[in-house]
């Protein structure tokens, strides 16, 4: 079984997240173009309740999406924006192995990364027994807990850079 820290870094392998790749991730535009995923991952999972099968065309578009989005934007001209810099925080955090972090960041990083589990599993639950109420909350959770790790990431970036 994989352990938290681990799970980054398969996450990344599976996405091929490359020099490259992560620098075309750091473009705002992409970061702010893949918050919506979640919510509408949902829906479209939620909606095989009125369209059946058919939702797997929506599902099918969402992780199609979720895959070339990191690749399509430019790299940005500057990373001082707040989504470039959290792009950048999570690289340093997905090194943090090999390059140690403050502790405070890790332990931050790693109860938002565990709130943001919490939100998935009750996610998951309302999906599977299409639960308008735990569905909603769990994507509240699970993408606030994201967001909130995507800040907790600006932090790390820079206060490791100023070091």
């Amino acid at each position: 079984m994989l352990r938290l820290s681990e799970w980054g870094r398969a996450i990344e392998r599976a996405m091929a997240m490359d020099e490259a790749t992560w620098a075309r991730h750091a473009s705002p535009w992409s970061v702010w173009t893949r918050v919506p995923i979640l919510p509408a991952m949902a829906l479209a999972v939620y909606s095989r309740a009125w369209i059946g099968w058919w939702a797997l065309l929506p599902v099918a578009l969402l992780a199609l999406w979720t895959l070339v989005n990191p690749r399509i934007f430019p790299p940005p001209r500057s990373l001082g924006s707040w989504a470039s810099r959290g792009v950048m925080g999570e690289r340093i955090w997905l090194a943090r192995s090999e390059r140690p972090i403050p502790p405070h960041h890790a332990r931050a990083a790693t109860m938002l990364s565990a709130a943001s589990l919490v939100g998935v599993a009750v996610l998951a639950y309302g999906l599977l027994v299409l639960d308008p109420w735990a569905t909603v909350a769990g994507t509240i959770l699970a993408a606030g807990a994201k967001l909130w790790f995507v800040d907790r990431m600006v932090w790390l970036h820079d206060e490791t850079d100023a070091r």
